[in-house]
């Protein structure tokens, strides 16, 4: 299957958000920057260095229980020998949230005891929370504030303001929109983001995406694609993402009238899957193979 064409997708409101986390830098101490687990490299705006400048920064590598433990600590790590702070985290069942404003304040240390130090003690800590589309913001906010208050989607660009919240005593969140920038020069970046649904499946040929998705699959994680649905590995060795899509069709009983699969329904049903984890714990985005990777 030949490579996707370049995607694309920068509405206009991102520019504006831009623009906005640009002016509000001077009334926040920290940024928290969410990374997706599973594609850390893929999931980091490259224009993020130049819009936080120098203001401390702590990653948070969110859903983590979708990608492979071991090599989440493996970031971690990376991410350490860069001087950079990482925690990992599940914003839907709250694992290693706790770590978060410990994570905060040990970034802000020196600040936090130059308050001290001129009577300032207690001095709420603000932070603004910023990444890509669909990385999991609102439902991070909302977790830690301890009620829905974030507007929370599973699809690209719902938060379309930046917002303040309360989320415990002295400790105060700035939630943005999810920012992409205007040109993916490495391809499978932008699969990559495509794959985890930060762009828009409305913009995509999500057949001609799922048949690209299973060629990775194909070639990375052969075994959880063949357990799922049912496929041979010697047949699907060298085949093309659509033969592969087709295959899982006919093994699902997706068929339309005249007894033709619906290669569509099959497309949906193996991004959905992957995007749930149901095909396993995959993290795309390897450590040795990012070496460019820096926040």
């Amino acid at each position: 299957m030949e490579e996707m064409h370049t995607i694309q997708w920068f509405p206009g409101h991102m520019t504006k958000t831009k623009r906005k986390i640009e002016a509000q830098l001077k009334l926040i101490d920290a940024v928290a920057v969410l990374l997706d687990a599973r594609i850390p490299y893929a999931s980091c705006n490259p224009d993020l260095r130049s819009i936080i400048n120098n203001k401390p920064r702590l990653v948070v590598l969110n859903k983590c229980d979708m990608a492979e433990a071991a090599e989440t600590r493996r970031w971690i790590a990376k991410l350490k020998e860069q001087g950079v702070t990482a925690i990992a985290l599940d914003c839907k069942t709250g694992s290693g949230l706790k770590n978060f404003v410990p994570a905060v304040k040990t970034v802000l240390a020196d600040k936090i005891q130059a308050w001290q130090a001129k009577g300032m003690k207690g001095r709420t800590i603000k932070v603004m929370v910023v990444g890509i589309p669909n990385v999991g913001k609102s439902s991070f906010i909302n977790r830690l504030a301890g009620q829905s208050r974030a507007k929370v989607e599973d699809r690209p660009g719902v938060t379309r303001g930046n917002q303040w919240f309360t989320v415990g005593k002295g400790f105060d969140l700035l939630d943005t929109p999810g920012v992409l920038w205007p040109k993916f020069d490495d391809k499978a970046v932008g699969e990559k983001l495509a794959y985890i649904g930060s762009v828009k499946d409305d913009v995509l040929d999500t057949e001609h995406l799922a048949g690209r998705l299973l060629e990775y699959l194909r070639d990375h994680f052969p075994q959880a694609l063949c357990e799922r649905y049912k496929l041979v590995p010697e047949d699907i060795a060298a085949a093309q993402g659509y033969t592969i899509l087709e295959q899982i069709g006919k093994n699902r009983g997706m068929l339309v009238a005249g007894g033709a699969i619906h290669t569509e329904r099959a497309a949906m049903t193996v991004l959905d899957e992957f995007r749930s984890a149901t095909l396993g714990r995959m993290t795309l985005d390897r450590v040795e193979a990012c070496h460019a990777f820096k926040i």
